[in-house]
């Protein structure tokens, strides 16, 4: 029997689970309060004008994730295998119905800054119950379908997402759009309570990552590092790889939107364009009078890709629009076919898997003229390169109209008089010296 002592020492190291009720009444408004006011709607649609044009672009083809499609009906066919997922998840370990409890009470807990995220989260119709079950069978899908991707182990032999041909691609597109996201603070929350294999020691941020790295361009050991920095949602993740990693060149002067002349033009002005040896895509730069452009492959998801990031940099004025001045830029440097052409030969522009050159060729034109690019650009990126540019083609022409000065008696043409004579005293001397010489072998002999 223990003591009285040992009965204290007991007490003391047994843990006391507090539940959500014994707090003050007033805890939960002030917490909804404050997270109303300090959480933006970073999930949102796209207007009709958009849509029209081409909406393949921004809705899913194949899975829904998020509020916004849960009930298209052309998406429905994987819903089965969502709730496969959350169950290989979650059915890892024993105890299936603990685990799902401190799941179900996590999400409780995050739905209402959850709800913030959406935009016109007001009109939201789903109950709280419906609400937590969608966000629990998307963010348990997810989770798991990286973790498969990542460990081989894990994968089944009759696995449907990663036995159906181009099924896993089509997800991957999916998965980038816009309307078609959750809070990843929801993914986080999440991956620290489901049972994880015990061989895995990739963080949930490194398994997103080699799930998308294929489609982000440049180095991805540097790109694991800005993945990893905070998001609002994979897409949001997935941008944080385009950022600069250079600093920027503000403009001395005003606003220059754009570079003075196109690719073909450039060289006029005595202007060279160059494959930088960066492979990160926004690090352009002049140097020296050239203009270094990492090299760009154009896949046939990029210009969905490039569509999405431009909407959610348009969504707030916290985002910052990198991806929009790119375009903006490129766009002011490829202006017709034979620009492209360049930059083709430069090694700068790749048709990588795209079937319509002529895609390419209007790639950044496109982008400008529907998403509306200039209009929406608050702080042009590039403005300081720009006008580096425009700077050294202005120096550039004064070099080459600038001439030596000729003293004052050589910049006018010699009368023909003054020619004739200095012919004639020319020949004159000649013959003399002849007629010198010819007298001097006489005498001689």
């Amino acid at each position: 029997m223990a003591t009285p002592m040992e009965q204290t020492d007991i007490l003391d190291h047994v843990a006391i689970e507090i539940p959500i009720r014994s707090f003050d009444s007033l805890v939960i408004p002030l917490k909804e309060k404050m997270e109303t006011i300090t959480t933006a709607s970073c999930i949102r649609r796209f207007s009709k004008n958009l849509l029209e044009k081409n909406e393949n672009h921004y809705i899913p083809q194949k899975i829904s994730i998020g509020l916004f499609h849960q009930d298209k009906n052309n998406l429905k066919s994987m819903e089965e295998h969502k709730w496969r997922y959350l169950y290989s998840l979650l059915n890892r370990k024993p105890h299936l119905e603990a685990n799902l409890d401190k799941c179900v009470k996590t999400l409780r807990e995050l739905e209402h800054k959850a709800r913030l995220c959406y935009e016109d989260h007001e009109q939201i119709k789903l109950s709280s119950n419906e609400f937590v079950v969608l966000m629990l069978v998307d963010a348990g899908f997810l989770i798991e379908l990286f973790l498969k991707y990542a460990i081989k182990g894990l994968k089944r032999r009759g696995d449907y997402v990663f036995n159906t041909s181009g099924l896993l691609y089509d997800l991957r597109c999916d998965m980038l759009l816009l309307e078609n996201q959750i809070p990843y603070f929801i993914l986080q929350r999440l991956f620290g309570i489901v049972p994880i294999p015990e061989h895995c020691k990739l963080s949930l941020t490194e398994l997103a990552f080699r799930f998308f790295r294929d489609m982000i361009p440049g180095d991805h050991r540097l790109h694991l590092a800005k993945f990893g920095q905070e998001g609002n949602h994979l897409l949001d993740l997935i941008r944080h790889c385009f950022l600069p990693t250079i600093p920027r060149v503000k403009a001395k002067q005003g606003e220059i939107r754009g570079l003075p002349y196109k690719a073909t033009k450039l060289k006029a002005a005595g202007i060279k364009v160059k494959k930088a040896s960066s492979e990160d895509l926004l690090d352009i730069k002049f140097v020296k009078g050239v203009l270094e452009i990492p090299p760009i492959e154009v896949h046939q998801y990029t210009e969905r890709l490039f569509r999405n990031l431009i909407a959610f940099e348009q969504c707030g004025s916290e985002n910052t629009q990198h991806i929009s001045c790119y375009v903006l830029l490129m766009k002011s440097l490829l202006q017709d076919e034979r620009d492209v052409k360049l930059l083709k030969r430069k090694q700068i522009l790749t048709n990588y898997d795209v079937i319509k050159k002529k895609q390419v060729t209007t790639f950044f034109q496109r982008l400008w003229e529907e998403m509306n690019v200039m209009e929406n650009v608050n702080e042009f990126y590039y403005d300081g390169l720009c006008e580096q540019v425009k700077e050294y083609k202005r120096n550039s022409r004064q070099l080459q109209h600038w001439k030596p000065m000729k003293p004052r008696y050589l910049q006018q043409p010699l009368p023909r008089i003054v020619i004739v004579i200095a012919v004639l005293f020319i020949l004159l001397v000649l013959v003399g010296a002849l007629f010198s010489i010819i007298s001097f072998f006489r005498q001689r002999f």
